[in-house]
């Protein structure tokens, strides 16, 4: 039997003679997509139009096998997961997002043969809801007020209601999201910028990239600053970051590794994505023109820094038409 065949997870993990070693072996086998491995990309004009004496990069998390970063966590998620033999015996996999993640993880249930139900925000860009469609996974929405916090609260529900059926992983509290992220994006940006690194800007939603890359870098160099983006308020239009003091705090933001947290306007960043369409031909998300919008404040009070920024998704708009 193929690891991809429908039964295969839950035939692999469901078995109460299987031993820990065998569910690792079995997990390790399985055919999981290969994430990782994104170039950074460097934006010279980008810096000089601004007349910036400092250098920036943006790694480009859209180039993964679903289109984000978050396959990184995902894929974590799961693994260690059936590893655990937590996923397996048929058992649904039901978690919250902003849309991302979903995608990452309906991709890995058709991959791998696990049901995926999946709550998200009502007002979740209808791009993804399709996606997460198309692999055959089922979308919950919920109060789209309440953003991904109310998502949260639906998933947490199910799962308590129903435990034998469910698997929750809980994307936002679960310790291989920053993992991923400690043992692959920091290493990469390291070795890729050769040690040439002041500065790591990235947008904070579960706060796993941050917190798993910001201690990567800062182990190998202390003095490296990790630069948080978050929206200016509560109600704002930047997919898949938070509002901190106004959110769920997640316990996989580690505010240890972050050193500053910049707010930014949802009009500065879709100000900032469009340049960077016409200056450099990249396409974001508006959550990637935020950490840039900041890397540019960055590089202005900081001559001679070299920043790295995370895009996190190529988001799901053209350049606005000009009049």
């Amino acid at each position: 039997m193929y690891s991809s065949d429908p039964a295969a997870v839950g035939a692999a993990t469901g078995s109460d003679r299987t031993t820990s070693k065998d569910r690792t072996e079995r997990a390790s086998s399985y055919r999981f997509p290969p994430v990782g491995e994104t170039p950074l990309r460097p934006l010279p004009r980008f810096v000089a139009d601004v007349g910036g004496r400092f250098d920036l990069a943006v790694k480009l998390e859209f180039l993964n096998p679903t289109g984000s970063v978050k396959d990184r966590a995902a894929v974590n998620i799961v693994r260690t997961a059936i590893a655990k033999g937590e996923l397996g015996a048929r058992r649904t996999l039901v978690d919250a997002s902003s849309g991302n993640t979903g995608v990452a993880y309906a991709m890995l249930g058709a991959r791998l043969g696990f049901p995926v139900e999946l709550c998200l925000p009502q007002n979740a860009h209808p791009e993804r809801v399709t996606r997460i469609r198309g692999f055959g996974a089922t979308v919950i929405f919920t109060d789209p007020l309440e953003g991904t916090d109310g998502a949260q609260r639906e998933a947490r529900r199910r799962a308590a209601a129903e435990p034998d059926r469910y698997f929750y992983p809980d994307q936002y509290n679960n310790p291989a999201n920053p993992e991923a992220h400690y043992r692959t994006t920091g290493p990469e940006i390291w070795r890729d910028a050769a040690g040439e690194i002041t500065h790591f800007v990235a947008g904070v939603g579960t706060g796993g990239t941050i917190s798993g890359t910001g201690r990567f870098l800062k182990e190998r160099r202390v003095t490296i600053q990790v630069v948080g983006v978050e929206p200016s308020g509560p109600i704002h239009g930047l997919e898949g970051l938070k509002h901190l003091p106004t959110a769920i705090r997640p316990s996989t933001y580690d505010a240890r590794f972050v050193d500053r947290t910049i707010r930014v306007e949802t009009e500065d960043a879709v100000s900032t994505r469009e340049r960077l369409f016409k200056r450099e031909g990249l396409v974001v998300g508006n959550s990637a023109a935020a950490a840039l919008f900041a890397s540019l404040e960055i590089g202005r009070e900081a001559a001679g820094a070299h920043i790295v920024a995370i895009a996190p998704d190529a988001g799901h708009v053209s350049p606005r038409e000009e009049p």
